[in-house]
């Protein structure tokens, strides 16, 4: 199957910001109102086909985005040739995640989020279940001034693992690296969304 015809889950653009009342472009935290009333609204997802939606800012595409860390260290990849995104190759990256799916066996949007982000921290870094239980809910990131930032929304989740329980199990498409919070924004160049946090966030 093309991922173009992956079935992926999308929330209405006007239903997920209220008629624009609770946009953003950045990193929010979990402790922000709008935080709230925005994961409120993916309880109202929709079920639609990722190439339709990839052309389609009147929808979001949720989007799982795992910060790994180490300590006083994160994990950054930089996307190679290889990977799927082509508008993305060549960046740097602290999140590790996809497109979600439903997951009919979890009743709630939480449950669904929280397989597909495992399922991809399994795909991409090796990490199993029992590795990241204690993942947490950091925020939301949204970037409406480029293309790919236009039709997603990224729920950020952190996760502090043991350094051997990191593999690379897509080495042709993404290159690792471990790297000290403190110089995380001398690199570059980063996507957007790794770019907004790292100042939002790494910054407070």
């Amino acid at each position: 199957m093309s991922k173009f015809d992956e079935q992926i889950l999308v929330v209405n653009r006007d239903t997920l910001f209220d008629g624009e009342q609770n946009a953003f472009n950045g990193f929010i935290s979990k402790d922000d109102n709008r935080y709230k009333e925005i994961v409120k609204s993916f309880g109202g997802f929709e079920v639609k086909r990722r190439g339709d939606m990839e052309e389609d800012p009147g929808y979001k595409q949720l989007i799982s985005y795992c910060i790994i860390t180490n300590g006083d260290e994160t994990l950054v990849y930089k996307r190679l040739a290889g990977g799927g995104e082509s508008r993305l190759h060549g960046l740097l990256s602290i999140g590790v995640g996809g497109h979600m799916n439903d997951v009919e066996s979890e009743a709630d949007i939480n449950g669904k989020l929280r397989v597909n982000a495992a399922r991809e921290l399994e795909e991409e870094v090796g990490l199993t279940d029992d590795d990241v239980k204690n993942i947490e809910i950091h925020g939301l990131i949204n970037d409406d001034d480029n293309e790919v930032g236009r039709v997603h929304i990224g729920l950020v989740l952190k996760i502090d693992v043991e350094k051997e329980k990191v593999i690379n199990n897509e080495e042709d498409t993404i290159a690792l690296e471990w790297v000290k919070n403190d110089i995380l924004e001398t690199m570059s160049p980063y996507e957007s969304w790794s770019e907004l946090i790292i100042r939002d966030a790494y910054g407070q």
